[in-house]
């Protein structure tokens, strides 16, 4: 059995000189992973928490206290905490507690490297497994919920992400919308079109990437009424505030970022090449801060560069409301109604019970964010 670090590295991108060759290596590497998952055998009774939740929610101060109470190791689930440099913006956890809590699927990445849910899915179930062979507790963390999906149920299938059809998608959304998009998918594949909405931003992107890849419809994979990996026995668990509550932290939240040095954070990731990375460079608070630094940065052009910076962010966070929804499997938890060592306590009651806790109590709210 390989180690986590060992499984991290496997993908690490070569420095070879032609991009083909740094394919076949990738391809090796992701084929060496997926022969390793493939290899675990089901083991219900090993439990792995995950914690999610919108932007702003305080899961890292959570998940922190959860780990030391119970014995755990966190695994990010943030689609952008993988990137060294993306530390302000990403909300990581410091450097202190990520030495006192294990860590693992951050800072895994240079900013020019692509990252995607294929990868996330095989080092996250190689952390997950070493993690219990030490004798301790996989603690999932994020908000990314397109990789917790992909833990859930498995990877998507279909070809994989194509930096540069990407990059072109992503310019078409910001010229015209994700409406035409949707349009467009709505001609190219009707039937998957119909299972998705305007606000399903990544689904509309990675569809349309699926077809000019492949020339393939989206429904014509294998994607639909999968069922749960039967790898792990997987405590899910979403915290959340109230929307004027949230709303005021994610104003908080915005200010202290820019008090950190996010825009300074920016300008140093720009010089390293974060343009060029499609995914990277449209991660909220970068792209804003990015669109930023291409005025001519006065006082106007900050006012609003802020306002744009919280309006995406309270957007992200509708859209992860909107998200885990959807995925049955999740108790939610009201933060505003229990204290830390509250939540902590449910969790953990629910970890040691042999069943899952089901109540009322854990639905999600009917108030829509």
């Amino acid at each position: 059995m390989q180690s986590q670090g060992e499984c991290e590295c496997l993908v690490k991108k070569p420095s070879h000189s032609t991009q083909d060759l740094e394919r076949v290596f990738q391809g090796v590497a992701l084929d060496i992973k997926e022969e390793l998952v493939e290899t675990l055998s089901p083991v219900s009774s090993q439990k792995v928490i995950i914690l999610s939740g919108p932007t702003g929610a305080g899961k890292t101060t959570l998940s922190l206290e959860l780990a030391r109470k119970i014995g755990g190791e966190i695994i990010s689930a943030d689609s952008m905490q993988v990137y060294r440099g993306m530390d302000v913006g990403t909300a990581k956890a410091t450097l202190e507690d990520r030495n006192k809590i294990p860590h693992h699927l951050v800072d895994c990445r240079d900013i020019n490297e692509i990252y995607n849910v294929k990868e996330f899915f095989q080092e996250a179930m190689c952390a997950c497994k070493d993690i219990l062979l030490r004798g301790k507790i996989p603690i999932v963390v994020g908000g990314t919920g397109f990789y917790i999906h992909a833990l859930l149920y498995g990877p998507p299938s279909g070809p994989a992400c194509d930096p540069e059809i990407r990059k072109k998608l992503l310019e078409e959304e910001e010229k015209f919308g994700s409406d035409l998009l949707l349009e467009k998918l709505m001609k190219l594949d009707p039937v998957y079109a119909k299972t998705i909405t305007k606000n399903d931003r990544h689904k509309i992107l990675r569809a349309l990437e699926i077809i000019e890849v492949s020339g393939r419809k989206v429904s014509d994979f294998p994607w639909r009424k999968r069922a749960l990996l039967p790898y792990l026995d997987l405590r899910c668990w979403f915290v959340y505030y109230p929307r004027k509550i949230l709303y005021h932290r994610l104003e908080e939240r915005c200010e202290e970022m820019l008090s950190q040095g996010l825009l300074e954070e920016v300008v140093h990731l720009d010089r390293l090449g974060i343009r060029n990375n499609s995914t990277a460079s449209s991660a909220i608070g970068y792209k804003q801060t990015l669109e930023f630094l291409n005025t001519a940065q006065t006082e106007e052009d900050y006012k609003e560069y802020v306002a744009k910076l919280k309006a995406a962010t309270r957007h992200l966070a509708k859209r992860q409301f909107t998200w885990f929804r959807k995925e049955p499997v999740f108790r939610w938890i009201d933060r505003s109604q229990l204290s830390n060592q509250q939540i902590i306590d449910i969790i953990i009651d629910d970890y040691e019970s042999k069943s899952k806790t089901c109540s009322e109590e854990f639905l999600p709210p009917t108030e829509k964010l």
